[in-house]
């Protein structure tokens, strides 16, 4: 492998990767994830960046950073998909043009750009790299599977499955047969301007993949084999499935937001399998009323617990600070639970005193409660989030999902469900940490995964030659 990352040196110069995440913690760690595989293996690093959620530079020494003026944060909305979107449409418009000057000036003086590896809802700012002569590679920071979903939504829009007025017409649980195994509620509908901004957004992110020179995904073959084959025969472009990234690059990761490191501290203090971990990422959000019945069934479960309240995760509250829990919540847990506003989720979840995660099921944290083998409660938001759960609870049956409104008798009893001595506790932890190993296997020496990240070198320098002849 080795002698694979030398090829990225020519001429006594290093090829030069340039990357352009979107600005969110989601998308920003699984590209830092991969610079750090790449610049492993021989390449150069540039890394533009907007100034909102700009990366801390200071943190990657060894890579350039080239700001690009956008300073435009989300509405604050309890529309979170909307927003999310109008954000994201936002952020492509107003970079083009000063992406196209600062990607001319470093053209000018660096010779041996190999390509542009962009979010693929940017699409953007990749006419602009391949327009000025550099290729681009599309990275999908979702599933295989959401991005099949993807490529499905003009049918799935004209079945009437994404629409909030004819989905309200349909059984929830009714199987989506033309996109197995989804069913109706795994589906994000929307109503009018919204679903018309889904629509393009959706639309834009396959032009961007098929329009690229190939896409990088984080997955493993062995999570999402007919997903992938489904990719394969769906696109004419090269499928790099090179997950779970933040195993290949553990060190890489950007926190955009101050991590609680006195946790693991706490960790420590406590028996094996004992803890659970409850985290909602960092764009979901709840209402207050969710807060509370959360709060009282963890406090009801009688389990050990840590949870981060982010500032911002209940809507209508202050968003600088964290949410206020229920009076009553912290006598009733003292002793056996702490709360903090972020923690260092990666060590968290391998660490040996926790027994099961709570989360929303973005892609990252499904992806590290599956390399960490600890079985999950899904408790999903919007976007993909449903879909994700599906796979969880449905297909993998590493986990349980929550539907429907929060009781928290119903909390209370998925906690003891999972964590729990008995069936079908026992079989949810057997298979977590069954698909654990198999995660492990991808990433070894010769393993699926670490074989692609030869194959994405390869194919980079082949795009490097290309565009130097």
């Amino acid at each position: 492998m080795g002698s694979v990352g030398q090829t990225a040196t020519a001429t006594g110069h290093r090829r030069r990767v340039l990357f352009f995440s979107l600005p969110y913690q989601g998308h920003i760690n699984p590209m830092f994830q991969l610079a750090g595989l790449l610049h492993a293996r021989g390449f150069a690093v540039t890394v533009f960046h907007t100034h909102f959620n700009a990366p801390d530079a200071s943190q990657h020494p060894a890579y350039d950073f080239v700001p690009v003026q956008f300073d435009g944060t989300p509405a604050d909305s309890a529309d979170t998909v909307r927003v999310t979107v109008e954000h994201v449409l936002a952020v492509n418009r107003a970079c083009e043009a000063p992406f196209r000057e600062r990607l001319a000036a470093l053209l000018e003086e660096e010779e041996e750009v190999a390509c542009l590896v962009a979010d693929a809802h940017l699409l953007t700012l990749m006419d602009v790299a391949r327009g000025l002569g550099v290729p681009t590679l599309a990275l999908r920071t979702g599933s295989a599977a959401c991005f099949r979903w993807f490529m499905a939504f003009p049918m799935l829009c004209d079945k009437g499955y994404l629409s909030s007025e004819e989905a309200e017409s349909q059984e929830p649980d009714m199987l989506v047969t033309e996109l197995p195994p989804y069913r109706v509620r795994d589906m994000p509908s929307a109503s009018g301007a919204t679903l018309g901004l889904m629509r393009e957004l959706i639309s834009r992110a396959v032009t961007a993949v098929n329009a690229s020179s190939g896409l990088i995904i984080n997955t493993f073959d062995a999570l999402e084999t007919d997903e992938l084959a489904s990719l394969r025969r769906g696109l004419a472009v090269p499928v790099f499935d090179i997950g779970p990234l933040h195993v290949h690059s553990p060190a890489a990761s950007s926190s955009l937001l101050r991590q609680d490191r006195g946790c693991l501290d706490w960790l420590d203090a406590r028996g094996p399998a004992s803890v659970l971990y409850v985290s909602f990422g960092s764009l979901a959000s709840m209402s207050a009323a969710d807060l509370v019945e959360t709060a009282w069934g963890i406090a009801n479960s009688g389990r050990p617990f840590l949870w981060v309240l982010r500032p911002g995760l209940v809507r209508g509250a202050p968003p600088s600070q964290p949410p206020p829990l229920p009076d009553g919540f912290h006598a009733e847990t003292r002793g056996r639970g702490t709360v903090v506003s972020w923690a260092p989720q990666e060590e968290v979840l391998a660490h040996p005193a926790v027994g099961a995660f709570w989360t929303h099921c973005g892609w990252n944290s499904t992806l590290e409660g599956v390399c960490a083998g600890v079985p999950m409660l899904c408790r999903p938001c919007f976007g993909d989030q449903m879909g994700n759960a599906r796979y969880v609870d449905h297909v993998w049956r590493t986990g349980l999902a929550l539907h429907g409104e929060l009781e928290r008798g119903k909390v209370e009893a998925a906690i003891s469900t999972m964590m729990g001595a008995g069936e079908p506790g026992t079989a949810l932890r057997g298979r977590a940490r069954d698909l654990c190993r198999r995660a492990a296997e991808c990433v070894a020496k010769a393993g699926s995964s670490d074989l692609n990240v030869d194959k994405l070198v390869n194919h980079i320098m082949s795009l490097t030659s290309r565009r130097c002849q």
